[in-house]
């Protein structure tokens, strides 16, 4: 039997046992994918109402996965009994449970800007269920470096990125075979294949690929030796070569431009734009050390140099992003980039420290200093959501204030505008304030200040924007974006046309029939996810009470978001017919937007109305 096919069937047999080994982990996972599964075989109409629960089940299962790993490993490293495996795995699904209750209960916001047709997860609890999973994985990782004797947390987290890139590598592998497999057959036998069904390989491909990483580990039992723990451990040459002699230089090359580049701004007073700084910080931060964990084994000269070099000059190009984050906050408060690079500014300056002085024995306290700012950057009031609410409210308050347009919790306009620097700094807090996501505002503060018109007529002067200090580059959004193309089209026998392309939040109209009058409003909320909604009332009566949810639903089956999806549409399309035994009315509508944004799991629409046709009914 060659080399290769022991590997694989090695790799089978332990992607076997891993049923076996992590039970209650195995089952979160397959639970995930069965969602995932749900999810693929719903067109998004018809998975929209769902959207939320398949999201509270989606972290509920991803965060009992990770607990169930560490607390299984806990179990068999401390005490290795039946009694505390049993226990572990209880534990896991337990968590999973009650994550999903309290999602489920206390996690959901009917809005992330004022208005939402159903509920979605709040920002603030997928952050908290993020915190639990990084502390349940560092969590494994300094369990299964456990015991001493056999190992340390170095080579027991280079084990778990050695399972990690193995598992990726034959889930590959398997997902390129199948799909070709599924590409032939719709070639050659079934034309009319849905693409669904390659997103259920990948999803398939996912859970035998979680399965081989967790099958990858050696046995973490009390008092067992296994031999594979060795084989998991160990650096192979080419990554020893890839770290020694490719990542180190490279790292140190960065490092020598870093100081550079932080000297030459000293001198010339030419600052990056922030989010610039913030990333690079960022990257040198964590990447470095990563590295450093890595190459704790290594007793190579430039190894050992980069050891000791990187802590010290990560202690220089700290302090010169001090000086930015101050200055930054200086000019505009605390907001949720400032507050999530002083995180990790925390994070790598007490890191650096800990390296210089403590070398190898400053993993575990690194460790422990990650999961103490994943709690910081989640508990309420000092959280990353209610800080830089409560710093931002307090500037925008102190600048109205100081201007005479708040007092005693009542905005007046401005009867002269301020200057320009209290006009741009009251339009960033506005703008960041408006757009904030399951924040405690301030009761004087409307988020439709956002919009433009609204600014200027409740503070009396229009925004001004800061200079932009560069581009921050952008995500990947699902849109799609329908409008009536210009021609004729019959309209039938109405009698009376309603144009309604005012710039407001409410639109009215009065018409006199022979029943009587009729009050027509069009409520428009300038929020981005906004449902508008037609009202029509004769004589008092309330006799249309319609919003534009079956609008909605019709324009994303017909026209599905996409990459920026823009479409003709036909006339049935951007138009609505209602009934009532006194009146008919036609509903023209000039556009409509969806957009998703799948990584911050927002979804806002807009609609545009050109024109209401009326007839009254004999």
């Amino acid at each position: 039997m060659s080399v290769f096919t022991r590997s694989l069937l090695k790799t089978l047999k332990g992607s076997a046992k891993a049923f076996q080994t992590f039970p209650a982990s195995i089952f979160c996972a397959l639970a995930f994918a069965t969602v995932t599964m749900v999810r693929i075989q719903l067109n998004w109409p018809q998975q929209e109402p769902y959207n939320f629960i398949f999201n509270c089940l989606h972290w509920t299962f991803a965060l009992g996965a990770l607990s169930s790993l560490a607390a299984i490993t806990a179990a068999r490293c401390l005490d290795g009994g039946r009694k505390a495996f049993i226990t572990a795995n209880l534990f896991g699904v337990a968590t999973a449970l009650i994550t999903f209750l309290l999602l489920y209960f206390l996690g959901a916001t009917d809005s992330y800007y004022g208005e939402s047709r159903y509920m979605v997860v709040s920002n603030i609890a997928s952050a908290r269920v993020v915190s639990a999973m990084v502390i349940s994985f560092f969590a494994f990782v300094v369990l299964a470096a456990y015991p001493k004797e056999q190992t340390d947390f170095a080579r027991s987290f280079f084990m778990t990125h050695k399972a990690f890139f193995i598992a990726m590598i034959y889930g590959l592998v398997i997902m390129a075979g199948a799909s070709g497999v599924a590409g032939a057959f719709q070639s050659l036998i079934y034309h009319d294949m849905s693409e669904k069904v390659y997103m259920y390989i990948s999803t398939i491909v996912g859970f035998l690929a979680y399965t081989i990483f967790l099958g990858y580990f050696p046995d973490f039992r009390k008092g067992r030796m296994d031999e594979h723990r060795e084989v998991a451990q160990k650096q192979p040459r080419f990554i020893e070569v890839l770290f020694g002699y490719i990542m180190i230089p490279i790292v140190l090359a960065l490092t020598i431009v870093l100081l550079l580049w932080a000297g030459k701004t000293i001198m010339t007073g030419d600052w990056p734009p922030f989010w610039r700084l913030a990333s690079i910080a960022t990257a040198y931060t964590v990447g470095g050390i990563w590295l450093h964990v890595m190459v704790t084994k290594y007793e190579t000269g430039i190894a050992s140099f980069y050891k000791k070099a990187y802590p010290a000059t990560a202690l220089v190009i700290l302090a010169f992003e001090a000086w930015a984050l101050l200055v930054q906050l200086g000019k505009w408060g605390l907001k949720t980039e400032e507050y999530t690079f002083g995180l990790l500014w925390i994070l790598g300056f007490v890191a650096a420290i800990l390296l210089l002085v403590l070398k190898a024995r400053a993993h575990l306290p690194i460790v422990v200093l990650i999961c103490i700012l994943a709690v910081v950057a989640v508990v309420p009031t000092i959280s990353y959501n209610d800080l830089p609410i409560s710093v931002q409210s307090g500037r925008l308050e102190k600048l109205l204030e100081r201007e005479g347009i708040l007092a005693n919790g009542t905005l007046t306009p401005a009867t002269k505008a301020p200057d320009d620097s209290v006009r741009e700094s009251v339009t960033d807090a506005v703008n960041f304030l408006a757009n904030a996501h399951d924040a405690k505002l301030p009761v004087w503060f409307n988020r439709e200040l956002n919009n433009d018109m609204e600014f200027e007529k409740t503070l009396g002067f229009a925004k001004k924007w800061p200079a932009p200090e560069g581009n921050n580059g952008g995500g990947s959004y699902l849109s799609t974006y329908v409008s009536l193309p210009a021609g004729a089209y019959d309209i039938g026998d109405y009698k009376w046309a309603i144009r309604m392309t005012q710039e407001k939040e409410v639109i009215t109209a009065t018409i006199a029939g022979d029943r009587g009058s009729y009050d027509i409003n069009w409520n428009r909320p300038f929020t981005p996810g906004g449902i508008p909604q037609l009202q029509i009332a004769l004589n008092g009566r309330m006799i249309i009470d319609q919003n534009m949810n079956s609008l909605i639903d019709k324009i994303a089956e017909k026209y599905p978001p996409g990459q920026m999806n823009n479409s003709p549409a036909t006339f049935e399309d951007m138009s609505m017919k209602l009934e009532t035994p006194e009146i008919s009315v036609l509903l023209v509508f000039s556009n409509v937007n969806i957009d998703i944004d799948p990584q911050g799991d927002t979804i806002n629409y807009w609609i545009g109305i050109d024109t209401i046709y009326f007839n009254e009914k004999p």
